[in-house]
């Protein structure tokens, strides 16, 4: 196999923070593997907003009695919450209409980097409610967010997802994505 084929068979990505560069080289099937992530925390997402839709769900109990049970650093913040009116009323609709809107997002490939950011958002809430150390920093909670930045970044939208069509849709003869460059932070 000659070096052009090999070159061909890797995705090169770099990057630079603070001074600091990264480079990486990702096999080509990678690509399956980030559509395989979107599509799965797409779905968890999606079914369980849908389950919330089509249940009785009710944040109050949860916010009330959870965090102060479990040595949680922001026990004050949830109590607030769970003793605010207006916004358990807010809670009770933009939870599971959320979920099930970042879902959809993602299994689709819509908005896909800006359904990842709330996920991500709604994941820290999620952890910082369901607070355990027993194992230590890293839960479920904690990983479930990192699988939403992971799509984000990869811009797994791009994969077999509607932001592909949508960045390339053509505006005064000019594709989406080159008029408008800061769509980039939530297509993709």
């Amino acid at each position: 196999m000659s070096m052009a084929d090999t070159q061909h068979q890797y995705n090169e990505f770099r990057s630079t923070i603070g001074g600091i560069t990264v480079d990486g080289r990702a096999h080509s099937l990678s690509a399956w593997f980030v559509l395989a992530l979107r599509l799965v925390i797409g779905f968890a997402f999606f079914y369980s907003g849908a389950e919330k839709l089509l249940g009785s769900f009710e944040a109050q109990s949860y916010l009330a009695n959870v965090a102060a049970t479990n040595g949680n650093p922001l026990e004050g913040v949830f109590l607030w919450m769970s003793q605010t009116p207006w916004f358990m009323d807010f809670l009770n609709v933009v939870v599971p209409w959320g979920e099930a809107a970042i879902g959809l997002g993602l299994i689709v490939g819509f908005l896909t980097r800006l359904a990842a950011f709330f996920g991500a958002f709604m994941m820290l809430l999620f952890y910082f409610g369901n607070w355990d150390m027993a194992h230590g920093f890293i839960n479920s909670d904690f990983m479930y967010m990192l699988v939403f930045l992971s799509v984000a970044a990869f811009g797994a939208g791009r994969i077999l997802g509607l932001d592909a069509y949508m960045e390339q849709y053509e505006i005064d003869g000019q594709p989406l994505l080159e008029k408008y460059p800061s769509l980039e932070y939530i297509l993709g």
